[in-house]
């Protein structure tokens, strides 16, 4: 076979089989090189049959859902890349929905349970990622008091998955094992398709006067993805001490190499300027841990994934 793309064709519209594609574009940071081919998928049985596909072939293959949380190489990425845009929103009962793993958590599902009086969801406005990634990296917010880190798993009341061993099986909210930026979607290559968000009833305007303060307070600390490039919080948290601190102890705040920036305003977030490639990118994420390790004995963990590199392999 000479390329992905003749496996795929039998299975998929040529719209959505897109060969030798750039990666930037499918990214909140803006930077990535082509993927040998990307494969749209809109539905979970479409989801299961590219999985199926790819693993039955053993080709080389990640999933992208809405690229917040990444950095993908110049270079690119060898084999296939699974966009995952699963659609679908399902009322289970007044206080459920079901939600398709490729729904976007803001604004698709933060606007929808606000307008219908259900809190829970309301959190996470302003945080680019879809229901499946949610459930990744366990979606959190810092509340605008900084009283308490709220995590998606708070909601969660299901999920369908498609598991390594090629089943689909609902699954309750103990099998994601959440922890910090962490979830068993990390240790085992199972697949969110769809999860169930169970929700309280709340007056409106409160979750308004809620979402305003969240997005206020995200706004003037995180970068406008109208106008710069990012991935959010490049580093986990260090219990009792951000980050962003320790970066900004060691005055990096605001440093620049190439078109990439350690954020003036939270020293924690990188953000590509116009035109950053990923080592620029990497140049800044290796600065930081190498020197918050030398000035203060912490260590810094990413919490971004990378494709396409080496040590991502």
């Amino acid at each position: 076979m000479s390329h992905p793309i003749d496996l795929f064709s039998p299975h998929f519209p040529a719209a959505r089989l897109s060969r030798d594609r750039p990666l930037a574009g499918m990214t909140t940071f803006r930077i990535g090189g082509p993927a040998d081919l990307v494969v749209r998928v809109e539905t979970a049985d479409e989801m299961v049959t590219a999985l199926q596909l790819v693993r039955e072939h053993d080709l080389p293959h990640h999933l992208l859902g809405r690229g917040a949380n990444v950095l993908v190489a110049d270079a690119g990425v060898r084999g296939v890349v699974v966009h995952n845009a699963v659609q679908g929103v399902e009322w289970l009962n007044e206080h459920t929905i079901r939600a398709g793993a490729g729904v976007e958590t803001f604004p698709d599902l933060t606007d929808l349970t606000v307008a219908r009086g259900l809190g829970g969801l309301h959190h996470y406005v302003g945080i680019p990622s879809t229901v499946g990634g949610a459930l990744w990296q366990n979606l959190h917010f810092l509340s605008p008091d900084r009283s308490r880190t709220c995590f998606i798993e708070e909601v969660v009341a299901g999920a369908e998955i498609f598991t390594a061993e090629g089943e689909r099986r609902r699954v309750t909210p103990d099998y994601f094992a959440f922890g910090y930026d962490d979830s068993i979607l990390h240790h085992r290559p199972d697949v969110v398709l769809s999860a169930d968000f169970r929700l309280e009833a709340a007056p409106v305007e409160e979750l308004r006067t809620v979402v305003r303060a969240n997005l206020e307070w995200r706004d003037e600390r995180h970068p406008d993805l109208w106008l710069y490039g990012s991935a959010g919080s490049i580093f986990k948290k260090i219990e009792g001490i951000g980050a962003g601190r320790l970066i900004d102890g060691c005055g990096l705040k605001g440093r620049v190499h190439g078109a990439a920036q350690i954020f003036h305003r939270h020293a924690n977030i990188i953000v590509n300027l116009g035109g950053a490639g990923s080592d620029d990118v990497r140049f800044l994420i290796d600065l930081a841990r190498e020197t918050v390790a030398r000035e203060t004995g912490y260590e810094l963990e990413s919490e971004i994934g990378m494709l396409g590199f080496e040590s991502s392999s």
